[in-house]
């Protein structure tokens, strides 16, 4: 009998870190409504995903899914590369682009 389990959640933030092996660091921004003032305000998390091929870099922008406890701070892993770092530089560049 299987169970039925709900779907991962996915973030998309951007690598802040890729010094350790098969793991990097991803900051994840979000913009939530303040309860009390109504205004909006920025919050951000850091998350620690698993790498498996070290393709990521620091200043790529990934996406990242929830998995089962990898090690004692991960668990999330890499899904995908929106964008390498080096077209994120190029795009701040040249705005044309």
């Amino acid at each position: 009998m299987s169970e039925v389990r709900g779907k991962p959640t996915r973030r998309v933030g951007v690598v802040v870190s890729d010094k350790m092996d098969k793991s990097v660091v991803v900051r994840v921004d979000r913009i939530v409504k303040h309860r009390l003032y109504k205004r909006y305000i920025k919050r951000r998390g850091r998350f620690m995903a698993h790498d498996e091929s070290n393709q990521c870099k620091v200043g790529d922008t990934v996406e990242i899914i929830e998995s089962r406890p990898l090690s004692a701070n991960k668990r999330w892993r890499i899904r995908r590369v929106i964008r390498g770092a080096a077209s994120a530089e190029t795009a701040a560049k040249d705005p044309k682009a």
